[in-house]
């Protein structure tokens, strides 16, 4: 049987290769990127999965004075769904790194 030692020493550097992990995760995530689109792709928003936005390109047939309310509805829906695909990306790389570390359904680590 180990000593108490022995065990604190494992737990320790286990919760630093977690760490270690998790530190890679956010630097992948920041590399990956998504587009979220709206009105039929006349407004796209480029962001990285961690939810970082990169660009945003709007047609030139929505910069009319009376489409102004219409833009920025598309606008929105484009950034909202770039944020859903960047939160779908994240939450399929953070599974990917936790899948094998037997935590309960719907737990969430901090990132």
């Amino acid at each position: 049987m180990k000593s108490m030692e022995e065990m604190i020493k494992a737990a320790q550097e286990a919760a630093q290769t977690v760490q270690t992990q998790m530190e890679q995760a956010q630097v992948k995530l920041d590399s990956i990127e998504v587009e979220g689109k709206a009105g039929g792709g006349l407004v796209s928003v480029k962001a990285t999965a961690k939810g970082r936005i990169l660009g945003v390109s709007i047609d030139e047939s929505l910069m009319k004075a009376e489409e102004k309310g219409i833009l920025e509805d598309l606008v929105a829906a484009a950034f909202n769904d770039a944020r859903d695909k960047a939160d779908a990306v994240s939450n399929e790389e953070m599974g990917k790194m936790t899948g094998g570390m037997g935590l309960p359904a719907g737990f969430k680590l901090p990132f």
